[in-house]
C-alpha cells in the first residue's frame, strides 16, 4: 500500500470521493466510472476478502493502523494501492459528511455473473424488481443472505445494490451472496425454467396460496419474486410466474415492508441446504 498524505482537496486521485451525498450524481458517476464506494472498515473487509480489488481508501489518522491490518491480511505485498489520509474536517469537506465509520474505499466493480450460471447451483433465489429505495435493497440482501438465498437477481428497473447506501445498509451483504442483473422477471421465465425453478410471486391478491400452505410442499427449486415498494409486482410478472403466494395480514396492516416480507418467505422456505 502506499500512504498518501491529503495536501490538497483540488487532488484529482480523490475525485472518487467527492460529493458522495449527492444522489442523484452518484446513481450515474459510480456504475458508468465502474466504482463503487465501500464505507466502514467492516465492508471494506468483505469486499476485499470477495476478491474485489480497491482503487484507493479514505481514512483518518485515527483508523489507519486498523485499515492497514485490514489490506496487509487481504492484499498482495507489493500491492502499491493508495491509502489517504486527512483530517476528519478535510474528509467531511471533500465528501459531504462526517466519516465515522474508519474508511471509505473506491472498488473496482466485479463483472456480474450470467444468470444461467447462478442459477444451476441454487436452490432458493430472490429477485427483486423494480425496487426504487437503496435502504430497500440493503436491507432485502442483508436479510435473505443471512437466511440462506443461493443468489439474487435485480430487474434493471431496481435501484442498484452497489450504491454507497445499499452496501451500507446490507452491512456489505451484497459483496457476499452471489448476485446479477436481468432484463425483467417475464423476458428471464424461460431461463428459471430451464434451469427447474418454480416462479413464486409474492402479492396480496385474492387467490394466491397461503405461505404456510405453500411451505408444507414447496418445490425443489424456487425462485421467489418481489415488486417495488408501492404497487409491488407489474401484470406482466405476476402473469409471468407459476405461483402465487401471499403472506397473510391481521389488524389492518395492507402488506409488509418488501425486505420484511423477503426474510419472512425466505424463512418459511428456507429447506435443508
Amino acid at each position: 500500500m502506499q500512504i498518501i498524505e491529503i495536501d490538497s482537496l483540488d487532488d484529482p486521485r480523490l475525485e472518487d470521493y467527492v460529493g458522495l451525498t449527492d444522489v442523484a450524481l452518484r446513481r450515474r458517476t459510480e456504475p458508468e466510472r465502474g466504482l463503487y464506494i465501500a464505507e466502514s472498515q467492516t465492508v471494506l473487509e468483505r469486499a476485499l476478502r470477495a476478491g474485489h480489488r480497491p482503487r484507493s481508501v479514505l481514512v483518518a489518522p485515527r483508523w489507519l493502523p486498523q485499515v492497514e491490518a485490514i489490506l496487509a491480511q487481504t492484499l498482495p505485498a507489493d500491492d502499491a494501492v493508495p491509502v489517504f489520509v486527512g483530517e476528519e474536517p478535510v474528509l467531511e469537506q471533500l465528501t459531504g459528511f462526517h466519516l465515522h465509520r474508519g474508511a471509505l474505499a473506491s472498488m473496482e466493480r466485479p463483472v456480474l455473473p450470467d444468470a444461467s450460471a447462478l442459477l444451476a447451483q441454487a436452490r432458493r433465489v430472490v429477485v427483486l424488481d423494480g425496487l426504487v429505495d437503496h435502504t430497500n435493497v440493503g436491507a432485502a440482501f442483508r436479510s435473505v443472505a443471512g437466511i440462506g438465498a443461493d443468489a439474487v437477481l435485480v430487474t434493471t428497473t431496481c435501484a442498484d445494490p452497489l450504491y454507497r447506501r445499499s452496501v451500507r445498509v446490507s452491512m456489505g451483504t451484497v459483496l457476499q451472496v452471489p448476485w446479477t442483473r436481468i432484463d425483467s422477471i417475464e423476458s428471464a421465465a424461460p431461463v428459471f425454467r430451464a434451469a427447474g425453478f418454480e416462479t413464486v410471486a409474492m402479492a396480496l391478491r385474492d387467490d394466491a396460496v397461503d405461505l404456510a400452505d405453500y411451505a408444507r410442499a414447496p418445490a425443489e427449486r424456487i425462485a421467489l419474486l418481489f415488486g417495488s415498494e408501492g404497487p409491488g409486482l407489474g401484470r406482466r410478472a405476476l402473469a409471468a410466474a407459476d405461483r402465487v403466494v401471499r403472506i397473510p395480514m391481521h389488524h389492518g396492516v395492507d402488506s409488509l415492508n418488501v425486505a420484511a416480507s423477503a426474510a419472512v418467505a425466505m424463512w418459511a422456505l428456507r429447506g435443508e441446504a
